[in-house]
């Protein structure tokens, strides 16, 4: 597990209101724990100790090579309404495989259309348009991760 997943899932827990969550693989374990009272996280890790040391420098990288994209796309597109992810999981453009996509490039949505599903621990949520216009741009490739907030699909309102 890298340090993008585990801020994910940090992130995760703190928005779902789960109390606990606790995941085990052959050398890492990680417990997180949220207080019922407080809005705090703790989290609590344990890795062997050749694993540790490798795992970090590796996954602070992507961090920084992520952020920039996503602060320059806002800027390019200011005529265009972007629909954002309201959590974080996988995105899939249709319900399943074989199936056709909820929108492509040139629809028109309108509050209450589905245009994408969010698997997010084994839960799929089907996300639905609050806006209307026409889809203009997809700016995730299906079966990818996605953050919370990251744009997904960008709209013109004409």
């Amino acid at each position: 597990m890298n340090l993008t997943q585990i801020q994910d899932l940090i992130k995760f827990v703190a928005k779902s209101g789960v109390s606990e969550v606790e995941i085990e693989q052959k050398d890492f374990k990680i417990t997180i724990k949220t207080p019922s009272s407080k809005k705090e996280v703790q989290v609590i890790t344990a890795a062997a100790p050749a694993a540790l040391p490798a795992a970090a420098p590796v996954a602070i990288a992507p961090v920084a090579a992520v952020a920039p994209p996503s602060a320059a796309t806002p800027t390019v597109d200011a005529k265009y309404i972007t629909i954002k992810a309201p959590m974080i999981g996988t995105f899939y453009r249709s319900a399943g495989p074989g199936k056709p996509v909820f929108v492509n490039v040139g629809d028109d949505v309108k509050p209450g259309k589905p245009i994408c599903i969010i698997e997010a621990m084994k839960l799929f949520n089907e996300i639905e348009s609050e806006v209307t216009g026409k889809i203009v741009k997809v700016l995730v490739d299906d079966a990818k991760p996605v953050e919370y907030d990251q744009p997904l699909f960008l709209v013109d309102p004409s």
